[in-house]
């Protein structure tokens, strides 16, 4: 699997909120910690707050925090957030995005598995919470 970059940061800046507890963390200091860029943190971080999983502190200390418990939120939460599921039916074998399987009848076997496989993974995300990843 392979995530867009915008995921992958924001991964990171969700293990750093719920490793910072209640104390607001900045886009400053994840982009150290994790030698990404800080403009794209940043934006990552405000995308986490528009969506409801971090909240925003102004001021002098401030930064963001998780809105929700670590325990309440997966990693699949912040994946669907920057990676939307493709629609159903969907043949991740074909170059068309949205494109569907030229080998509905029968159902190509190919797709079946990828099907699998990505529920699969999808299964394995949400059933691992950000305090899981903390702890």
């Amino acid at each position: 699997m392979n995530l867009n970059k915008s995921t992958r940061y924001a991964l990171h800046a969700s293990l750093k909120m719920a490793l910072a507890e209640d104390r607001p963390v900045t886009a400053g200091q994840v982009a150290l910690r994790y030698e990404i860029p800080e403009n794209v943190v940043a934006k990552v971080l405000q995308q986490l707050a528009r969506s409801g999983v971090a909240s925003g502190v102004r001021g002098v200390g401030g930064g963001y925090r998780l809105a929700r418990l670590p325990a309440d939120v997966s990693v699949q939460d912040i994946i669907d957030i920057f990676e939307p599921a493709p629609p159903p039916d969907t043949c991740m074998l074909r170059e068309v995005a949205g494109a569907g399987c030229p080998q509905e009848d029968p159902p190509c076997r190919l797709m079946q598995l990828f099907e699998e496989v990505d529920e699969t993974v999808r299964s394995t995300f949400a059933s691992v919470s950000l305090a899981t990843l903390a702890s």
